[in-house]
C-alpha cells in the first residue's frame, strides 16, 4: 500500500501518468545534462558548488518535498514550488563566471577565422628557444598565445608592442631588471601584441598550495578563454604549458615544441584540428596525474 501511495504522489507531482519508456528517456536526458554541466564546470570553483546543490536538491526533493506531498503539507509544498522557480535565477548568479566563459567561447563570430601561430612557423622555434634559455637561467616567464577567443581586454591593459616574435625580445621582456618581467606576454598571430599583461588567477580549489602566482595566472587565462599559455618557473626552471584549465609540467624543449605545434595550428586548418590537439593534451595530462 505504501508503494502504491508513493506512486500516486509521483504521478501528481509529474502531472501526467508515468510510463516506463518515458521515465527512462527522461532519466537519461537529465543524466546527460547533469554530466555535461559537471564536465563543463570541471576544474572550476563552480564544480564544487554544483555538487553541493545536487546533494541539497536530492535531500530536499527526495525527502522533504515527497514527504510533504504524501502527508498533504500544503505550506511546505508551496514553499518548495516557489524556491524551484527562484533556483533558476540563483543558478545564473552563482555560475556567472562559468556562464560568461561558455558564452564567450560560443560567441566567436566565425570559429574558422582566427589568428593562430602556424604549426610550421619559425615563431614557435623562437618561443621554445627563449623558454629553454630562461629555464636554464631560472628566469620566470609567462606567455599566452591567442587562438579563437580574442584576448583584446588583456592586451589593452598591458603595454602595446606589436613586434615580431624573437628570442631576444622575449628574454629582454622577462629579464629580472625590466619593469614588465612580472606580468605576461600575449602573442597574436606571429606578433608580440603586448607585454606586462595581467591575467586572472585560477580559482580552482583543487590546486596545490605550493603553486605560485605565475602558474595560477597561466591556468586562470585558460579557464577564461581557449588560449595556450606557457609558464617558466623562477624557482625550479621547469617549463609548463596550459590549455583548457589543465597544466602540464616539466616539459623538455622538444616536448614543448611538439605540444605547441599540436595546439597552435594555423586557422585555415580549422577548429577540428585544434580540438584534436587539445584532446591529446588532456589525455596526456590525465596520464601524468595518475603516475
Amino acid at each position: 500500500m505504501k508503494l502504491d501511495r508513493m506512486f500516486e504522489v509521483f504521478k501528481r507531482m509529474q502531472g501526467t501518468p508515468i510510463t516506463g519508456p518515458v521515465a527512462i528517456v527522461e532519466i537519461v536526458l537529465l543524466g546527460m545534462v547533469l554530466y555535461l554541466l559537471l564536465r563543463f564546470l570541471r576544474g572550476s570553483r563552480g564544480a564544487g558548488v554544483m555538487r553541493g546543490m545536487l546533494v541539497l536538491a536530492t535531500i530536499g526533493i527526495g525527502v522533504v518535498y515527497v514527504t510533504a506531498r504524501m502527508f498533504q503539507l500544503e505550506h511546505i509544498v508551496w514553499v518548495f514550488e516557489r524556491l524551484a522557480a527562484l533556483s533558476i535565477l540563483a543558478g545564473i548568479i552563482i555560475f556567472q563566471p562559468e556562464l560568461r566563459r561558455g558564452l564567450l567561447r560560443l560567441g566567436v563570430v566565425n570559429p574558422f577565422i582566427g589568428k593562430f601561430v602556424r604549426a610550421d612557423s619559425p615563431a614557435i622555434d623562437e618561443i621554445v628557444e627563449a623558454c629553454e634559455i630562461m629555464s636554464g637561467n631560472k628566469c620566470g616567464a609567462l606567455i599566452a598565445i591567442q587562438r579563437q577567443v580574442p584576448l583584446v581586454e588583456y592586451v589593452e591593459r598591458g603595454t602595446i608592442m606589436n613586434a615580431d616574435i624573437s628570442r631576444e625580445l622575449l628574454e629582454t621582456i622577462f629579464h629580472k631588471g625590466t619593469i614588465l618581467h612580472d606580468a605576461g606576454v600575449i602573442i597574436v598571430g606571429n606578433r608580440v601584441a603586448a607585454a606586462g599583461c595581467l591575467f586572472p588567477l585560477s580559482e580552482n580549489a583543487e590546486l596545490s598550495k605550493s603553486m605560485g602566482t605565475r602558474h595560477r595566472a597561466a591556468l586562470g587565462l585558460t579557464e577564461e578563454s581557449d588560449a595556450v599559455t606557457i609558464a617558466v618557473s623562477e624557482e625550479t626552471g621547469r617549463m609548463s604549458i596550459g590549455v583548457e584549465g589543465k597544466l602540464l609540467h616539466g616539459l623538455s624543449p622538444d616536448e614543448l615544441r611538439k605540444q605547441l605545434s599540436k595546439l597552435c595550428l594555423e586557422s585555415v586548418e580549422g577548429t577540428h584540428a585544434s580540438a584534436e590537439g587539445s584532446e591529446r593534451f588532456m589525455k596526456r595530462d590525465d596520464q601524468q596525474d595518475s603516475q
